[in-house]
């Protein structure tokens, strides 16, 4: 995949900072109060990471568990939306990070993908993961209908209003079949280097636009490899300044930070 760099939120020549789970330093990760404040911090993108409810509803989540970001337990496919929402979200992060403690993070929710819509609209940049693609079977199906009904893939934005990261590339391809132009980002968990990272990247060139890798696993060469053959760098998850702006310096195209507002200012 090519990026059109006319009418594009991707161009390669600007970097990006993409809101790591909402501003997940400063709010409960993956609530409405991470996600106002990352956009209050001027973000270029809400990074939402999908699951679906037993009952097939797109809510934002990252573990497959509720264990770690609720007062609850269990599965979250195996949990209904109503399950779900009875969920506290918000109250560990006060719990676990006293100093930035705040009492509206109490009794935050799990929200919903349609939730985070109502509230953002076109406001905002929307960069999805689809997570265990295996264990949430048909969520991309789910995903592309629920963002064309609310016309966020209408040619009239700017390509790159949504895109879709994955370290499935069996989803990814999926969405290419069934969305010939959303803009796509293949995760790489254990990143090819050397001689063979060039075959990778122009492997996922083929339907991809960018890849995204944890940054402590790349060398520079990789991101120049990358971006030869037209693919986009994005990097996670970096949290200072001083990371972020050595990887801007070797070419690559953005990152994902927990810390919005301890990296932002020295990029822009």
């Amino acid at each position: 995949m090519r990026i059109n760099k006319e009418k594009t939120l991707l161009d390669p020549n600007k970097f990006l900072v993409i809101a790591h789970r909402g501003a997940s330093v400063n709010a409960p990760e993956h609530t409405m109060a991470a996600y106002r404040l990352a956009r209050e911090m001027e973000a270029d993108y809400l990074e939402v990471d999908l699951q679906l409810s037993k009952d097939g509803v797109l809510v934002a989540i990252h573990d497959l568990t509720v264990d770690r970001t609720t007062n609850g337990s269990g599965i979250v496919t195996e949990m209904t939306l109503s399950e779900l929402k009875q969920l506290d979200a918000g109250s560990w992060f006060n719990k676990k990070f006293p100093d930035m403690a705040k009492e509206e993070f109490v009794g935050q929710e799990i929200p919903t993908l349609q939730e985070i819509i109502d509230e953002f609209g076109e406001s905002v940049n929307y960069y999805i993961e689809t997570k265990k693609p295996e264990k949430n079977e048909g969520i991309e199906d789910e995903l592309l209908d629920l963002l064309n009904k609310n016309n966020l893939l209408d040619e009239s934005l700017p390509e790159g209003k949504v895109v879709i990261q994955s370290f499935s590339e069996e989803s990814l391809l999926r969405m290419r079949s069934l969305h010939p132009t959303i803009p796509l980002i293949q995760l790489e968990r254990d990143p090819v280097l050397g001689p063979e990272a060039k075959k990778r990247l122009e492997e996922i060139r083929e339907y991809a636009v960018g890849v995204g890798t944890y940054f402590e696993k790349i060398d520079e060469e990789f991101v120049k490899i990358a971006r030869d053959i037209g693919l986009l760098v994005h990097l996670y998850t970096v949290n200072t300044a001083e990371v972020a702006e050595k990887w801007k310096e070797a070419g690559a195209n953005g990152i994902f930070t927990d810390n919005i507002s301890g990296t932002l200012p020295h990029l822009k």
